[in-house]
């Protein structure tokens, strides 16, 4: 493969991707061309936002194509192009040959919850002293337990075992699954998973039987009735928006957990949840927070 690299300002940052698409590259990637000095921009946004901007002052854009001179015939018809006047062509380089699984699972390590409970990828062996594991195939669905918002969520599980009985629980945006699953482990009578996304859906499944626990995943429509936990680990917009639904999913006594939500976001979630539940911080960690309720 060949990496073909320009140097693009915003203006034309999404004529030159959309045109690099249509050129048939295998993949278009976008960065800060002023990373790590001292004209570094940062973007913030959430999935269903719209985006302060499309991409930055100055972005270098990397795009893949089987051969060199695919590469070279796309950079220029690029430059023929009206739009491409302040863009500039920095080159094309060949992209070394890798083992990207092996590569891919090298990012994922046991990630330990409690001293005994580890999340622990079906490629690594348990660590020694994990009493109580997890095994996990990311797929293509959020939650490996590496997040702070993940593992929170899965401490609050393993330390509920002993404060409070689980019961009856809804992991409500439940991704690969692994928030149902370790409710399943640790003593639920039963489990709801549930995902707008279908890939989402299939991944949790999958991982559930892996971990031979029973976790009834399916779309949001599948939640029937109420639970003793209501578990959402998503992200601070979805979850206000969500408030009256998932506070009506929490059984009377019943625990909601919500996570996905950053520190300074949390006065949003109090006032977005206080006609129906009052929500605390119950824990703080690399700046995302794990609120809690018991209506």
């Amino acid at each position: 493969m060949f990496e073909l690299t320009l140097q693009v300002p915003q203006p034309a940052l999404e004529d030159v991707s959309d045109a690099l698409e249509a050129l048939d590259a295998l993949s278009v990637s976008v960065e800060d061309a002023d990373a790590l000095t001292d004209a570094e921009q940062a973007l913030f946004g959430e999935p269903g936002m719209v985006p302060q901007q499309i991409g930055w002052r100055h972005s270098r854009i990397r795009a893949l194509f089987t051969s060199r001179p695919q590469a070279d015939d796309a950079a220029a018809v690029l430059a023929a192009q009206d739009f491409f006047g302040d863009c500039r062509v920095v080159g094309v380089a060949a992209v070394q040959e890798q083992d990207w699984v092996r590569l891919t699972q090298a990012q994922f390590a046991p990630v330990p919850i409690t001293s005994s409970f580890w999340i622990v990828p079906t490629w690594h062996e348990p660590p020694e002293g994990a009493q109580q594991l997890i095994r996990l195939d990311p797929g293509m669905a959020f939650g490996t337990g590496t997040h702070p918002t993940t593992h929170m969520c899965l401490h609050w599980i393993a330390e509920a075992r002993g404060a409070a009985a689980l019961g009856r629980v809804l992991d409500y945006g439940c991704g690969s699954g692994i928030l149902a699953i370790a409710a399943a482990m640790f003593g639920a009578t039963q489990v709801d998973a549930v995902d707008i996304d279908a890939a989402a859906v299939e991944a949790a499944a999958r991982n559930a039987e892996a971990n031979r626990v029973a976790v009834r995943c399916g779309l949001p429509e599948a939640a029937q009735g109420r639970y003793d936990t209501v578990l959402a680990n998503i992200l601070a917009t979805p979850l206000k928006v969500l408030a009256p639904l998932l506070c009506s999913r929490v059984a009377p006594g019943g625990h909601l957990v919500l996570a996905g939500i950053l520190e300074r976001q949390a006065q949003e979630l109090i006032d977005a949840y206080a006609p129906h539940a009052q929500l605390q911080v119950a824990q703080l960690r690399e700046g995302w927070i794990l609120m809690t309720a018991t209506l």
